[in-house]
């Protein structure tokens, strides 16, 4: 199938970006109860093969998740190790004391939480720009270089192109960098832009 499509509809790609980061600050807000917003700062489109190099071999926290409805495949939140501890901490509300080296059993916990509701918040987002429902797995934490996450996710598709939008998360004396790296089946996702009347 042709990945070609309507000039007017690459307006989407942005929609679904910005859909997406607001869904996350409104289910950020609610959960923690802290004032948060989430603003994309860039989006780029980045060959596969490129993205590991894109990524680097630096140990970052990951939550990724896989999508089971159209348009499939991945979408990952990464992290550096500081920001997650504090948007860990901020979520824990100063219980339990933050781990030496790696991250504790609250810490992980805590951050696994923040990012389920992220993924969740994000697919919503995509979900209401495509006019559709969008199911997808348990969020997953890893916590390693980012260039062997993605080579486990997606290692296999040298022909495919990832969405990476650059973002910041702020909550009141924070402000938190957050990459979000989205893998989908192109073909799908094509397929369902070409329907939505713009």
């Amino acid at each position: 199938m042709s990945l070609q499509i309507d000039i007017r509809k690459l307006s989407l790609f942005n929609k679904m970006a910005k859909q997406g980061a607001n869904t996350v600050a409104n289910h950020l807000s609610q959960m923690t109860g802290m004032e948060t917003e989430m603003e994309i700062t860039k989006t780029n489109f980045i060959d596969i093969r490129d993205v590991r190099a894109h990524m680097g071999h630096e140990k970052q926290v990951g939550i990724h998740i896989e999508l089971v409805e159209q348009p499939y495949g991945y979408i990952l939140f990464l992290f550096s190790v500081g920001s997650a501890k504090q948007l860990a901490h901020g979520m824990m509300g100063g219980m339990g004391e933050p781990a030496k080296k790696g991250f504790s059993d609250m810490e992980k916990s805590a951050v696994q939480e923040i990012g389920n509701i992220m993924t969740s918040g994000f697919i919503d987002g995509w979900a209401n720009v495509l006019q559709t429902t969008i199911d997808f797995s348990t969020p997953k934490f890893t916590y390693g270089p980012a260039s062997r996450t993605v080579e486990a996710l997606v290692g296999h598709r040298d022909d495919d192109v990832a969405m990476v939008l650059d973002s910041r998360v702020r909550v009141p004396d924070s402000n938190v960098e957050v990459k979000v790296y989205t893998f989908p089946e192109l073909e799908d996702l094509v397929r369902m832009m070409r329907k939505i009347e713009v």
